[in-house]
Formats: C-alpha cells, sequence, structure tokens
C-alpha cells in the first residue's frame, strides 16, 4: 500500500517502486476455463510454440471473455519466442508493425496475433511521452506489467489449464471494475488510444472505470488529437462494432472524449430528432452484430452524420433550393466539417454518400421510375436507411409499405402499385407530394381532401 501511495504521489515510471508482482496461479477448478473452449488454431499456435521450447499462452480479451462466459471473436498469444523465430515456425505468417512488431499467423480460416514478450520498460518515446518505439522484449511478468488493464494481463495455458494472474485482473472481472496498470496519467501519455479503450471495454463489458483510471482521462483527451487519423477512426470502427455502439458513443462524450476523436459527435447528439434517430440505427445494427450477421460500415457512417445532413437539407428546401441541389450541398457540407477531424476511407464514404444520395428517389413512384430505382446497386441499404427514418417519423409509414409491397410484388402487381400511387391522396406520396399539395390553392367552399393539414 505505502510503494502503491509513493508511486501515485511522485508520479514513478511503471514498475518503480514496487517488487516483481508475485502471480496468482489459478487452476482449471478455480476458473472453468477448459481447453476445448479455445479455437483449434489458437491451440495449434500455443501447441507448436511450446513443442520448439518457447513459452507460450492465450493472453488478454480472449481470456477474459471466457471467464465472462462470452464465446472470443479472436485469440492473441503471448509468447519468448522473437518475431523472427515465431515466422520461421509457421509457414504462412508475416511480420508487421514498426512500433511494436508482431505476427499474424494464419491457420485455416483464422488468424492468430502473436506477440513476444515486451520488456519493463518503455522505448523511445517523444516529448509528450508517447512511445514512438518499443521493440524490447522480457519476460512475462514484465509483459503483464506492461498492458494496459487488469483485466487484459490474464495468461492462460491450454496445456495445463491454468491461469496466471499478476494483477488481480480475475478479481476486478468478477467486481465488473475496469483498472489500469500502473499510473493512469503516464500510460495515456504512452498511449492515448488507451483512453478509448478504457471507455470502450466499459460500456461493452458493463464495468465501472476505476476512478483512478477515469480521473486523468478527460485533461489527457487531446492527446488524441495527435494520433493517425487512420488510428483514430479504426478505434471508432472498434466502437461502432462491439455490439454496444450507442452506449460507447454516450460513454465516449460522457467522458469528455468526444472533443478528442470526433468533436462533431456532440453537435449528432444535441442535432434535433439526432440522438433518437442515432440510438435506434445503432440498435439495429448492433443487434446484427450480436447475431454475427455483417454490417455496412458505410450504414453506420450514414446513421452517424444523418441528423447533420438532414437538418441542413429541410433548412436549404425551406429556403427555396430544389430538393437534389439541397441535399447534395447540405452532404457536401457536412462531409467538409468531418474532415476536419478525420477523412473517413474512400471505400466508405462513397456507400454512406449513396444511401443519402438515394433517399429522394423514395418519393417518386411515377412511370418507370420506381422500376429502375429498384435496380440500383445500394437500393437495399438506401431502403433500410429510409425505414429508420419512417420509425422517428421522418417519412410517412405508407410510403415504407408502399416500397416493401413493390419489391416483392411481380410485374403486374408492380405496374398495379404505380397506378394505384398516381391516384393516391397528396398526403401519401411523401414530400414531393406535399411540397405539390402546397402549391394547389383550394378553392373557397371545396371540402378539404383526406391527408390535408386541416
Amino acid at each position: 500500500m505505502i510503494r502503491k501511495l509513493i508511486s501515485r504521489v511522485f508520479d514513478l515510471p511503471t514498475g518503480i517502486g514496487r517488487n516483481k508482482p508475485k502471480p496468482r496461479v489459478l487452476s482449471l477448478a478455480q476458473h472453468g476455463v477448459r481447453r476445448d473452449a479455445l479455437s483449434h488454431a489458437a491451440l495449434r499456435v500455443v501447441s507448436r510454440l511450446q513443442e520448439s521450447g518457447h513459452s507460450a499462452f492465450v493472453v488478454g480479451g480472449a481470456v477474459r471473455d471466457l471467464l465472462l462466459g462470452v464465446s472470443p471473436k479472436d485469440f492473441d498469444v503471448a509468447t519468448s519466442a522473437t518475431p523472427e523465430e515465431v515466422h520461421h515456425i509457421f509457414r504462412r505468417s508475416r511480420i508487421i508493425g514498426r512500433r511494436f512488431r508482431i505476427v499474424h499467423v494464419m491457420m485455416g480460416p483464422e488468424t492468430i496475433e502473436v506477440t513476444t514478450f515486451r520488456g519493463g520498460e518503455v522505448g523511445k518515446t517523444n516529448e509528450t511521452g508517447r512511445i514512438m518505439a518499443d521493440n524490447t522484449y522480457g519476460n512475462q511478468s514484465e509483459d503483464a506489467l506492461r498492458r494496459d488493464f487488469t483485466v487484459n494481463a490474464l495468461f492462460y495455458n491450454p496445456t495445463d489449464e491454468t491461469i496466471i494472474d499478476y494483477h488481480h485482473g480475475v478479481k476486478d472481472l468478477q467486481a465488473k471494475k475496469l483498472v489500469m496498470i500502473g499510473q493512469p496519467a503516464r500510460r495515456y501519455q504512452e498511449d492515448p488510444v488507451r483512453m478509448l479503450r478504457a471507455v470502450r471495454l466499459a460500456a461493452k463489458l458493463g464495468f465501472e472505470i476505476d476512478e483512478h483510471t477515469r480521473k486523468p482521462i478527460a485533461s489527457h483527451a487531446h492527446l488524441l488529437k495527435n494520433e493517425p487519423p487512420a488510428r483514430l477512426f479504426d478505434e471508432l470502427l472498434k466502437l461502432l462494432h462491439s455490439g454496444h455502439a450507442y452506449a460507447c458513443l454516450k460513454k465516449l462524450r460522457d467522458e469528455g472524449l468526444s472533443r478528442g476523436i470526433f468533436p462533431l459527435l456532440d453537435a449528432v447528439m444535441d442535432e434535433e430528432g439526432g440522438e433518437a434517430f442515432l440510438k435506434l440505427a445503432l440498435a439495429s445494427t448492433d443487434e446484427r452484430i450480436r447475431a454475427d450477421k455483417p454490417v455496412s460500415v458505410g450504414f453506420m457512417l450514414a446513421a452517424l452524420l444523418w441528423a447533420q445532413v438532414n437538418n441542413r437539407w429541410k433548412a436549404r428546401t425551406a429556403d427555396g433550393e430544389k430538393s437534389i441541389a439541397a441535399l447534395m450541398e447540405a452532404m457536401a457540407e457536412v462531409e467538409s466539417l468531418q474532415d476536419e477531424d478525420f477523412a473517413i476511407p474512400r471505400r466508405f464514404s462513397a456507400t454512406m454518400r449513396e444511401i443519402w444520395a438515394l433517399q429522394p428517389r423514395f418519393d417518386n413512384r411515377n412511370g418507370a421510375r420506381p422500376f429502375r430505382f429498384l435496380e440500383q446497386p445500394r437500393f437495399r441499404a438506401a431502403f433500410d436507411f429510409y425505414c429508420l427514418r419512417a420509425e422517428v417519423g421522418d417519412v410517412p409509414r405508407e410510403m415504407v409499405q408502399w416500397w416493401a409491397e413493390f419489391q416483392h410484388a411481380d410485374h403486374a402487381d408492380r405496374q398495379l402499385l404505380v397506378e394505384e400511387a398516381r391516384h393516391a391522396p397528396p398526403a401519401a406520396n411523401g414530400d414531393s407530394a406535399e411540397r405539390k399539395k402546397r402549391r394547389r390553392r383550394r378553392k373557397p367552399n371545396a371540402r378539404p381532401t383526406e391527408g390535408s393539414a386541416e
């Protein structure tokens, strides 16, 4: 306790002011995780490394998830072997990374990430304390000390089915508490992305962030602005693919990190109708992720920024601009704003723009246009987006029903639906019909039509 207090008061570097931690070794009877819970590829990688004379363990999030009764999406392995030795053992492997080299071992359809035990001291840092190079290797206890959170510093040995715990990670896991190993402020300086991981894990696992771990986050959020845009975007994708996307984004904002990674998030959450639409859209993608179904990154990004686009679109049309031109201008304006933070890769931004640009086409159900629209490659994504808009009252539900029937009808029934739409009351024809209705002057004693404002 005294050593811990001294380390905090004097802000000593990680690992100084304490003895080498003595690990707690938990048997199968104590933790209940059997080796057959691991993937075949993870077992093969660990076995071959051990057979070659190296120490090797499944480590990190996979062990944490197994203890929580959750099936891990991937498995990481930590070993005493150097990257070159790992690469030599596994023919289908490649060494990647500059700041810290790791090995990707391809085994069947699965890729196992293999890292060498890191040394106790950090490598080259910049003026803010950010680690720039970290290819110094060490032993297992040093590697545990260098990991971020106690619940991620657990090593599983499938040979004897034991878990090695250096920092009371199992205890924190049972308490549903996220605790940083070492001094949080210094660890955030070493790698600012750890703040984003803290938010994501807390929201995803339903954990509380330990007060000592949480306190420096707001004051260190500005460090994220110095991170490469590609790395920040990758972390945003991890938040969106967590299966708890809205909770992650809300936690991101609550902890003061939105101004560091995504300043537009504050505007999105505060925009009229923005929070309700975003919550609904992300709940839909969360369901797909939890069901192991594919999700479109472009669709999620379109949902994230839609309130900004939609409100600008409405403002421009209210000022007399034509609908399509107004939408294009609104899209360009929002994209320009978010580009100040980081540029969305083109493969995602193209899908996002297409989904937005196709929205006005749902208003036009005349002649051959619905038939041609149905052939658009992005029609289904655009329609799913349109359905979400109907859920928040942005477009009439009757229009969604019409397009749902049109998709699944045969050619003759589609012709009939188009004919019926041509004679439908103005209010059922969506925004374009509403504009036609406003241009039409009612005769003095005419009875109001169904769906009118009266």
